[in-house]
């Protein structure tokens, strides 16, 4: 099982290429999105919203919670489901280590190639009947420590 490298947020034109591998039109909702998305990386469209909303632009949860769903389907976006049971968009869609604070509801990437490495070579040689490793997501799930002033 090869490891992908870690990826970074897509540019504008890297994103619109990628539209249009998927058949998708570059339309100004989607590049906004992506827009704020290249800001937060991880994201729930209640988030995105606010963004706009402090751009005085206006628009509906559920109109950037389907353009999300969209690109996530489209494996352009992943999805991250918080402790809390809230859906998260990741704009960077490929292999990589994650670390969830459960206090705050929030998304962090890891760079940690080894790790990535040690785990796709080992579960590259077990097997599991009836299914086959399609993915590797490793997330850990940590809560701030409190520091003593």
């Amino acid at each position: 099982m090869a490891v992908k490298p870690q990826k970074t947020v897509r540019s504008i034109d890297e994103f619109k290429t990628q539209l249009h591998r998927h058949g998708l039109k570059a339309t100004r909702p989607r590049i906004a999105v992506h827009t704020v998305m290249m800001e937060l990386v991880h994201a729930s469209p209640d988030q995105i919203v606010e963004k706009f909303r402090e751009n005085g632009i206006k628009v509906t949860v559920a109109s950037v919670y389907n353009i999300l769903s969209e690109l996530s389907d489209n494996h352009i976006y992943a999805r991250r489901l918080s402790a809390a049971g809230k859906m998260f968009f990741d704009a960077i869609p490929e292999p990589h280590v994650h670390m969830y604070d459960r206090e705050n509801h929030t998304f962090r990437d890891v760079v940690d190639d080894e790790l990535s490495a040690i785990v796709a070579e080992h579960l590259g040689r077990r097997k599991f009947k009836g299914y086959t490793i399609e993915d590797i997501d490793i997330q850990f799930v940590a809560r701030p420590t409190k520091r003593k002033k």
